[in-house]
């Protein structure tokens, strides 16, 4: 009779682990094996531009509109990467926020107006508390923003 119940509470146990873990699971399977530190790619970008690369990070901010984008914070301190899908491709859930992620994707580059450069870096110096003077800016820079094919949040 307690072999009955437990085999019945294992597979009980089991389908909601597959089902929890199925809502956690966003597009392609992600391999951790393969994973490069957010610091890594954000020190030299350009090396990995239009190449699937899989990060690992602490999710940081989700949209509250639709879940399309969400930021994922770095190994160093200050540092986030944004993460950007088309509207319904993919919906992050606002639950997210505070939980790792492992994201499988390609980044790209977006070149910014020197406008939007000095925007985009003040913006970036408020978040870190420094001191910012837009007409340090001289030179345009680019953004760089991860386009997944698959994410998984864990738990």
């Amino acid at each position: 009779m307690f072999a009955k119940h437990l085999v019945a509470a294992l597979i009980a146990c089991s389908m909601f682990f597959t089902v929890h873990a199925a809502q956690n699971q966003f597009g392609e399977t992600v391999n951790s094996d393969d994973v490069i530190k957010v610091s890594t790619v954000l020190a030299t970008p350009d090396s990995y531009v239009d190449k699937q690369i899989v990060i690992k990070g602490i999710v940081t901010n989700v949209c509250r509109k639709r879940g399309c984008w969400m930021t994922v914070q770095s190994d160093q301190r200050f540092q986030e990467l944004f993460v950007k899908v088309r509207d319904g491709e993919m919906v992050f859930p606002m639950s997210a926020r505070g939980k790792y992620a492992l994201i499988k994707g390609k980044l790209t580059s977006h070149p910014l107006s020197l406008e939007q450069s000095k925007s985009y870096l003040a913006d970036e110096a408020k978040k870190q508390g420094k001191a910012f003077d837009p007409e340090s800016v001289t030179a345009a820079v680019n953004f760089y923003q991860l386009t997944p094919s698959g994410v998984t949040i864990l738990d």
